[in-house]
């Protein structure tokens, strides 16, 4: 996959809109396990979303080991990992959510462009074996590494889908006997189904790094009976490789699982050979020329906004009584001297009606046009004068008038305030700090210098966050729940400049308040796994800020 359209494809009709309020953006892909979708955190993290089948959600065995995988991955955070944010392991159906890696895996970038270089390859299983280091150490194997399963992100590898074997509650063989995993990339004992250890992982790594190496599986294709029985019965064809690689790769793929490599000895070797260019910290840039240019991101689902309108009739009303039946009144005649009298009686009242409504009439015009006259002198006055007018009566009223006139203009303004926007999120991907350059909260937010709002300090065996002004809170809580209302509640009555990085993690979420009140969030990317003392030390982080309205 090359550009952005084939990586998220618009969602279709039988996707869902949410999964448990992830709003969800693009469909990413799907597989024999379920749908894969990009949504976003609250705080616009990109996370991929997995969507188990529904067939196999109605099975209970399934459903068990689902939820063994996701404690499993629960235990795994590296910086070489896609790490697990949120998963319910009993919704219907179920699903997980990890950290969305934007970049092709190992296998379509060697689709795109070809057999790696020397230098990637090195960085690649570098990276791929500090994972390993991370998955063995929480107790999983993950029986299943692959190119498919490498993503190539732009500051190195990320391993996706490690534990499922594990997590199963099984050994190497299934219900039927048969062997779990791909066989083009299978450890001649798990391709005869019996124990697997890490050791079965170092076997596949070397498998995955002759692939990136040829551009095609060191074993061949065909059958799945006749890769695996070159596996087990013949030795690799190594004489096809660059000759730099051959040494590591023949270790990784020795039969005798006792005879191979760890992932410990797989660093150091490489590191020694990437020589100055390790030290430099140069693998963002090989993989730059692997992956080609960054993925833009679609931006997060924004929430509907709800329509409220009035019912046109919400209560309706109950029907009038039927009118009664009018009954003229029972009178006597009247004499005619009665009738006269009557008649010049009511003209009397009529005439005087009429007199006194055209008095009031014309009292009330002449009031009105003499309020008038008398706001816009009050209004002249408070123009020309800094102080209110003094004087007789009639200036006294104007002045009241005025001010009634006033209070009541800004009562209106005052009774109909506009609701304030919160600020949008600006994301400032994978940003580097070392010892030489620092993090502005204002643009430009990379210095070359040490000026910005944010430094790298390090010892002889830790480094630390530090700043003059700029106000640093770590946040513990689950991953993926930094944002806007959580940081700024936190870092508003702090007073911290420096924070500690020996206990953090990539995923580790970090609050920085400016004295501006701009509010950021820091999710530490990659960051050194032990500083050693002549290694310069650096971080990367995603950085979200939210401007000071």
């Amino acid at each position: 996959m090359n550009s952005a359209t084939e990586v998220f494809q618009p969602l279709r009709a039988d996707d869902p809109q949410t999964v448990a309020g992830y709003r969800l953006a693009a469909r990413l892909g799907a597989g024999g396990m379920g749908r894969v979708y990009l949504s976003h955190t609250q705080g616009g993290r990109p996370v991929a979303i997995k969507v188990v089948r529904p067939e196999l959600a109605e099975d209970p065995a399934f459903r068990r080991r689902f939820r063994r995988e996701v404690e499993a991955a629960r235990r795994v955070r590296g910086a070489y990992t896609a790490e697990l944010i949120d998963a319910d392991v009993d919704a219907t159906p179920p699903w997980l959510a990890t950290v969305y890696v934007p970049g092709p895996s190992l296998s379509e970038a060697v689709a795109r462009r070809g057999p790696l270089p020397v230098s990637a390859v090195l960085w690649l299983v570098a990276g791929v074996a500090e994972a390993l280091q991370v998955i063995h150490g929480a107790g999983i194997v993950h029986r299943d590494l692959k190119p498919s399963n490498v993503l190539l992100a732009s500051d190195g590898p990320r391993v996706i889908d490690f534990g499922i074997s594990l997590a199963s509650g099984t050994t190497s063989p299934t219900a039927t006997g048969s062997a779990i995993g791909t066989p083009q990339y299978m450890a001649p004992e798990q391709a005869l189904a019996g124990d697997t250890t890490a050791a079965t992982d170092v076997f596949a790594l070397g498998q995955t790094a002759a692939f990136a190496a040829l551009g095609e599986p060191l074993y061949g294709d065909g059958p799945s009976v006749s890769v695996l029985f070159r596996i087990v019965h013949s030795e690799p064809d190594l004489s096809r490789l660059p000759e730099p690689l051959r040494p590591l790769i023949a270790r990784c793929l020795a039969a005798d699982p006792e005879d191979r490599a760890t992932p410990a000895e797989i660093v150091a070797w490489c590191r020694q050979r990437l020589g100055k260019d390790a030290d430099a910290g140069g693998g963002p840039a090989v993989w730059r020329e692997v992956t080609g240019p960054e993925l833009v991101v679609p931006a997060p689902v924004p929430h509907p906004t709800s329509v409220h309108t009035r019912a046109l009739d919400p209560q309706p009303q109950p029907p009038l009584p039927p009118p009664m039946a009018w009954q003229p009144p029972q009178t006597t005649p009247l004499t005619q001297e009665e009738q006269r009298r009557r008649r010049r009686r009511t003209a009397l009242i009529v005439t005087a009606a009429v007199t006194a409504s055209a008095a009031l009439l014309t009292g009330l015009a002449w009031t009105v046009m003499d309020a008038a006259d008398r706001a816009r002198e009050g209004s002249a006055a408070a123009a020309t004068s800094p102080g209110p007018a003094s004087g007789g009566k009639a200036t006294g009223s104007a002045g009241a008038g005025g001010a009634a006139g006033a209070a009541g203009s800004s009562g209106s303004a005052a009774s109909t305030p506009k609701a304030s926007k919160p600020p949008a999120p600006v994301p400032h991907p994978q940003v580097r700090l070392d010892q030489k350059n620092s993090i502005g909260i204002k643009d430009p937010v990379t210095r070359e210098d040490r000026t910005g709002d944010i430094r790298l300090d390090c010892e002889t065996n830790s480094c630390e966050l530090a700043s003059d002004a700029t106000v640093l809170v770590q946040l513990y809580a689950e991953p993926g729940t930094g944002n806007l209302d959580t940081c700024g509640l936190l870092t508003k009555a702090a007073t911290q400049h420096t924070l500690p990085l020996a206990a953090s993690a990539p995923g580790t979420e970090i609050c920085v308040r400016h004295p501006s009140g701009d509010i950021a969030l820091l999710v530490i990317q990659t960051k050194p796994v032990v500083r050693l003392p002549d290694l310069p030390g650096w971080i990367t982080a995603d950085m979200t800020v939210w401007r000071a309205s």
